[in-house]
């Protein structure tokens, strides 16, 4: 079975190493699964229920919420900064938990991981993320986890995909995603 993941960064820079570990995570999906990275969240507008109405939604919105109605799953990339989420993250599962209790990330199954400068690789962003993800209705899998630290010396000269030890974790968290994500939609 064919899986579809939906992939949203939280750092909109263009060397970003959580967008390369995203770009990585495109590049090793098993057979079986397909990993998507959405582009254009620098695009969508902060949430706001005065324009979330029928018929004036913001395209940039309306495509984020299609794109995650046609995901089987999601594997958010989350940077940290001042030790918790992006605000486009946070803006975009905002975006997608609307209408309440009917959003497109209702039920989904969600994973979240990162790298960041820091010793401990993002894990108060990452934790929040899955906070923010779990009111907004979605299936957090708590079990699947990704803290890379010290991504600035890391990263500096090798792409995450040419790590052997990320592209190993990375690879199993993708089949991980997967796995619960065939589970959803056989059930």
């Amino acid at each position: 079975m064919s899986v579809r993941i939906l992939a949203l960064v939280g750092s909109l820079r263009a060397g970003s190493h959580n967008r390369q570990l995203a770009e990585a995570a495109v590049k090793l999906a098993p057979e079986g699964a397909e990993v998507v990275l959405f582009e254009g969240l620098a695009e969508i507008p902060f949430y706001n229920e005065d324009i979330d109405v029928e018929g004036g939604v913001p395209a940039t919105a309306a495509k984020l919420r299609e794109a995650a109605a046609g995901a089987d799953a999601l594997l958010l990339f989350t940077p940290e900064y001042n030790g918790t989420i992006p605000a486009v993250l946070k803006n975009a599962i905002d975006w997608l938990s609307r209408p309440f209790g009917a959003g497109a990330i209702s039920g989904r199954p969600v994973a979240v991981v990162g790298t960041a400068f820091g010793q401990y690789g993002g894990v108060w962003a990452q934790d929040e993320a899955r906070k923010s993800v779990g009111v907004a209705g979605g299936k957090v899998l708590e079990d699947i986890k990704l803290s890379i630290p010290g991504s600035v010396t890391r990263f500096a000269e090798t792409h995450p995909a040419d790590d052997a030890e990320v592209a190993a974790q990375l690879t199993e968290v993708i089949a991980r995603v997967h796995g619960h994500a065939g589970e959803a939609v056989a059930a």
